[in-house]
């Protein structure tokens, strides 16, 4: 690890995160191949049609585990928006559409991840029900039940084209945050430019852990210092 990156993900979060992430991508690409013929082909990797809508459904018990550990675990931060902040970050499209002077600065999370986050929750929880309900769907009246293939197709189209985005903006679109999901810790210098509002009030609150300095006095003005445990991983103590 080197000198002066900052801690910004447990592992705990890193395990949920990826759990959903390799989940949902199942989820597409095994529903790919039970909605199209022309992708009929990939139930052939799996073993059968048969055996596709099984590792489909199961994932999908997966999938929801995890969706709802993260909801319980970002809403505070990630769902809801914060006025004026977010607006005038939403005005300038956060610098990604137009050049801007200055990006709005905002908390630990922007809108447009928050959007995101909104987004995958919402029409996650959207294909969880409509899910279950395709999985046994003698339980429920015929007509409520054709309602629910039309709103599954909905949730997969909206969640698949954010993963997309949500991909591009965690790589290419922000070189150097991709690592904050691999090994939980970002370049203090990359951190400050993206997320500055963020770094101030955990810095005020002495609860931010950067590798290899000292932190200074907390809010309510004890000495907070980093100190390297068994793992070789600093974190945070206070005299």
């Amino acid at each position: 690890m080197k000198k002066g990156y900052v801690q910004v993900t447990d592992s705990y979060e890193r395990i949920i995160h990826w759990t959903m992430a390799i989940s949902c991508l199942l989820l597409c690409l095994t529903g790919l191949g039970m909605m199209f013929q022309s992708f009929n082909f990939i139930g052939y990797v799996f073993g059968g049609l048969k055996n596709l809508k099984l590792v489909h459904n199961f994932t999908g018990l997966i999938f929801a585990v995890s969706l709802l550990l993260a909801i319980r675990m970002w809403w505070k931060e990630a769902g809801v928006f914060v006025f004026p902040e977010d607006l005038d970050w939403i005005k300038a499209a956060g610098g990604y559409l137009w050049h801007v002077e200055k990006v709005p600065e905002t908390g630990k999370y922007n809108p447009g991840q928050k959007a995101f986050f909104l987004v995958v929750a919402g029409f996650g929880v959207i294909m969880i029900i409509t899910g279950l309900i395709m999985w046994f769907p003698t339980a429920l009246p015929v007509g409520l039940v054709r309602w629910m293939y039309p709103l599954h197709a909905l949730g997969f189209v909206a969640i698949f084209a954010f993963f997309f985005i949500h991909l591009y903006l965690g790589t290419i679109g922000n070189p150097g945050s991709v690592q904050a999901m691999f090994s939980g810790w970002m370049d203090k210098k990359v951190l400050t430019m993206l997320h500055p509002k963020w770094v101030k009030e955990m810095e005020h609150e002495g609860k931010l852990i950067v590798y290899g300095e000292e932190k200074k006095d907390d809010a309510h003005g004890h000495t907070a210092y980093n100190r390297v445990g068994l793992s070789g991983v600093y974190q945070a103590g206070h005299a």
